[in-house]
């Protein structure tokens, strides 16, 4: 195929809000974590596996508990896109990229 000059990354990635502000967001969580920073690089474009180092906080009752850091999320890509139950009004807006804060349903989570 003849290039698009668009090598190197997602491009125009602009995901709809599902209408649920923040708030909403972490009472509909419940329980989990809520991802704030990543870190390093790892996702196999080939089979769409996910791991990564993460920091954030544990939710507990839809509320902030405490400051989690050192843990690594993994899943796999095509999993989490189908596991979108929610995004968020809270929409960033970074370059090309659009989106609010995302509710995946089910990842897997390792640290201390």
């Amino acid at each position: 195929m003849q290039s698009t000059g668009n090598a190197g990354g997602n491009h125009n990635l602009i995901l709809s809000s599902t209408g649920v502000d923040f708030a909403a967001l972490l009472k509909k969580m419940d329980t989990g974590l809520l991802v704030t920073e990543l870190l390093g690089h790892g996702i196999n474009t080939v089979t769409g596996d996910y791991s990564r180092g993460a920091a954030g906080f544990w939710v507990a009752g839809g509320v902030l508990q405490y400051a989690v850091e050192e843990i690594t999320i993994a899943g796999n890509l095509l999993d989490m896109f189908k596991q979108i139950i929610a995004i968020g009004t809270d929409v960033e807006a970074r370059g090309s990229k659009q989106t609010g804060s995302i509710l995946i349903e089910r990842m897997t989570v390792a640290g201390d």
